[in-house]
């Protein structure tokens, strides 16, 4: 193509530099069919034309996003690939172990750059509500899954929508930066690193997906004496089996899920069990109201919005009830300090049984370590410890970006909506899964893809980055409305809002009013029923064919698992009476409405 080759040497720019920015031989061709060399050259038509080129849809297609990289093959990169090949896009997904899972591939030993996890692991999220939104849980499965039936549930998930042919393994990513054209381009360099070979490669978008649980936090300097301490002590991350604990005298820092968990599995064992807590937690069964899972309960719209209608002291006093129905927190030490902002409840089925037994003692935080005690804020009394965990949870940061792209500060990124850094001037690197919604993390991730995809296609748009920067500066002051629960920690999200917000920018969000009439036992199985994420396969983008019925058929399958000895029930003729008695409540609500 002579003509290319001569405007390529006047701008100085090479052939794959003009192709980068979508300058294609043909185009330039179509426009001077005419013209000699020279008169390319010289011509300043020339320089417009290209120009008219350049901004014509046709040039818009051929600039279009094609080639992803996605770092991490844990649940949130696996929904990301699914999510690029269904819209027409090239993932290459890059993990630097040897097989899929992230957090939840257990392995006996901690390896680098990986979450960690021990032996006897449970989902917090029952199935039904923690699946990808058009993969259910096999119905055999029980409703609260334990780590190898969730990875084999991973796996399964790669090879139905055959995923592994995008993936690298033990591939680690060394960098990625942006490319010398970014501003034109969007195109990031990737350089990887595949046993001790280093490789480069340019892709038109990046997708990070290596979540918040690999850097252990582990605060040495806020516990006085602890130099000194000559017994064991270590980051809950190194934790996998309770043998470590037999006979011994244990002291667990931090009443998360993890610091709990392991309290309790060493109270099976050791001679004592200190869990020690600064602040406090409410801690609730997974086993909910009348036996049922605990957030098929909690988490449904028709709740989320009443709880949003209240002012938060109200909310507060209700949610305060219900955790104290189980036991008097106040009575076990547990209760939190601060009520009003929300904190993640503690998932524990046995912590209640283990404090009233004398197996685990709550104990406030540490005012000093000795060589073989400790003495707690508050009480005089020093206490014999063999061994110290601490379960003080996990910061985080993206070694292979500089710090100019995502800046982590205060335990938080400037990210847009949580994903895109709010300053680049093209929206082509996503961060994935850096939330801590009250839902799963799996459909908020796998949502949160789906809307990058469209922005990576440019069906979904974005504001200037001035207005999401702005926005994401107004989130990080922490201002509460005074309604609704108190989200107001690093990274916290009301999940069912934040959801909708994201399914709206795709046009999936259900539109309940119009389903209503459409279909009035889906809608009220939607708002009254537990928010599951086939809700979000219903219209739209990616819409999934087998989403009404799997959202009808929900409680068949959480009951499968626990009805294993068929009993006759026959309902009383109150329940009969209560059940006429709602239903006509409801039926004149709904007439008064569209009245």
């Amino acid at each position: 193509m002579p003509y290319y080759s001569k405007l390529s040497r006047h701008f100085q720019l090479t052939e794959n530099s003009l192709g980068s920015h979508g300058i294609q031989p043909s185009l330039i061709t179509a426009a001077f069919p005419q013209a000699s060399p020279q008169a390319l050259k010289t011509s300043e038509e020339t320089l417009k034309k290209v120009a008219a080129i350049s901004s014509s849809p046709c040039m818009v297609k051929e600039n279009m996003v094609r080639r992803v990289a996605i770092v991490g093959a844990g649940v949130t990169g696996l929904g990301s690939i699914k999510c690029c090949l269904e819209e027409g896009l090239q993932p290459t997904c890059f993990e630097r172990s040897d097989d899929l899972g992230g957090l939840w591939r257990f392995t006996e030993h901690v390896e680098e750059g990986r979450a960690s996890l021990y032996k006897s692991v449970v989902s917090n999220s029952s199935k039904e509500m923690s699946c990808y939104s058009d993969f259910p849980f096999p119905e055999d499965y029980p409703n609260f899954i334990p780590n190898d039936l969730y990875l084999k549930y991973l796996k399964m998930y790669a090879k139905q929508f055959n995923l592994l042919k995008c993936i690298q393994f033990k591939t680690e990513v060394y960098s990625v930066t942006q490319c010398s054209d970014f501003d034109d381009s969007g195109q990031w360099e990737v350089v990887t690193v595949h046993e001790g070979k280093q490789n480069s490669a340019i892709f038109d978008a990046v997708i990070v997906c290596t979540g918040f649980l690999t850097n252990p936090n582990l605060p040495l300097s806020s516990f006085p004496g602890i130099n000194t301490f000559k017994g064991q002590y270590f980051h809950s991350r190194e934790y996998k089996h309770p043998d470590i604990f037999k006979d011994k005298r244990v002291l667990v820092v931090g009443m998360g899920n993890s610091g709990t968990d392991i309290a309790v599995e060493a109270s099976r064992l050791a001679k004592k069990v200190f869990l020690s807590t600064t602040g406090g937690a409410w801690v609730i069964s997974r086993v909910f109201d009348s036996g049922y899972p605990w957030d098929m309960v909690f988490m449904t719209r028709f709740q989320n919005g009443f709880r949003n209608f209240l002012p938060t002291p109200i909310v507060t006093w209700l949610i305060a009830k219900k955790m104290n129905s189980w036991f008097n927190h106040a009575n076990y030490g547990l209760i939190p300090e601060d009520k009003t902002q929300l904190r993640e409840p503690v998932l524990n089925d046995e912590l209640p049984g283990r404090i009233i037994t004398g197996k685990v003692l709550i104990k406030p935080s540490i005012k000093e370590v000795k060589e073989n005690s400790v003495i707690f804020n508050n009480t005089p009394k020093e206490e014999t410890i063999d061994i110290i965990v601490f379960a003080t949870g996990y910061t985080f940061h993206f070694p292979f970006l500089d710090e100019s792209v995502v800046k982590v500060e205060d335990s938080q990124a400037s990210l847009y909506k949580y994903i895109f850094p709010a300053h680049l001037r093209k929206p082509t690197l996503a961060v994935i899964g850096l939330i801590k919604p009250l839902g799963s993390i799996i459909p908020t991730g796998e949502t949160q893809a789906r809307w990058v995809v469209q922005v990576l296609k440019r069906v979904s748009k974005l504001p200037s980055p001035s207005v999401m920067i702005e926005e994401v500066n107004e989130r990080k002051k922490n201002k509460h409305s005074g309604y609704g629960l108190d989200y107001c920690k690093p990274l916290q999200a009301d999940y069912i809002p934040y959801i909708d917000e994201l399914l709206t920018a795709i046009n999936a969000k259900p539109n309940l009013f119009s389903m209503l009439l459409t279909d009035p036992r889906l809608a009220l199985t939607i708002f009254f029923g537990p928010c599951t994420p086939y809700q979000f396969r219903l219209v739209g983008t990616g819409k999934w064919k087998g989403a009404r019925e799997a959202i009808m058929t929900q409680w068949d399958r959480t009951f499968k698992v626990t009805k294993t000895r068929t009993v006759q029930e026959s309902p009383s003729r109150f329940e009969i009476l209560l059940k006429l008695f709602s239903f006509l409540v409801f039926l004149v609500a709904v007439f008064l409405i569209f009245l």
